[in-house]
């Protein structure tokens, strides 16, 4: 499935002056299952951490700030190493684990050269509480639910897409098209 945001994934990914992302989105819309892509289309390895199906792994961010240590005891959890730019880190229900939120700050500071994105069903939430979060030291990227034009490319409409694309005026469209954009 090509989903648009994911040009702006690969712009964060590529950016020298890149922060921790937060992905912010609606529930259901596919923030999971588009870092996970992400993750498989761009780096070596994925090392995902999801706290509400985990629940043990916040004891790792309340207990120290120090990334290193984090990061090695989560390496021990995912049975794989977790290396700076070839390990894409995700922290999915985040706002399950404020503290966890909290270290994205020093992640930023201390860790640039490690690729973490986080997303939650609730991190509006948790981002109206400025005392938990990292203000200023994470990059925002909102997912919103597909668009028509990609649902076609999901179909397989390639040439709908290039039909719609190369409207230019505001005119009939051609049975066609018409009958076969309508169902």
């Amino acid at each position: 499935m090509k989903r648009s945001i994911l040009n702006q994934l690969e712009s964060w990914g590529k950016s020298t002056k890149r922060k921790p992302l937060v992905l912010k989105g609606v529930r259901q819309v596919g923030k999971t299952w588009i870092l996970k892509e992400f993750g498989s289309r761009h780096y070596k390895n994925t090392a995902y951490f999801n706290f509400d199906e985990q629940p043990e792994l916040k004891q790792y961010f309340e207990t120290t700030k120090d990334v290193h240590r984090i990061l090695q005891q989560l390496s021990l959890v995912s049975g794989a190493p977790i290396v700076p730019k070839e390990t894409f880190i995700i922290f999915d229900e985040i706002q399950e684990c404020p503290a966890a939120l909290n270290t994205l700050k020093y992640f930023c500071e201390n860790a640039s050269e490690y690729h973490i994105a986080c997303a939650g069903s609730l991190l509006g939430v948790r981002v109206a509480n400025p005392s938990t979060f990292p203000v200023g030291k994470v990059q925002f990227l909102t997912m919103y639910p597909m668009t028509f034009t990609e649902f076609l490319l999901a179909m397989g409409d390639e040439k709908l897409v290039e039909y719609i694309d190369n409207i230019n005026s505001l005119e009939p469209i051609l049975d066609i098209f018409f009958n076969q954009l309508n169902e």
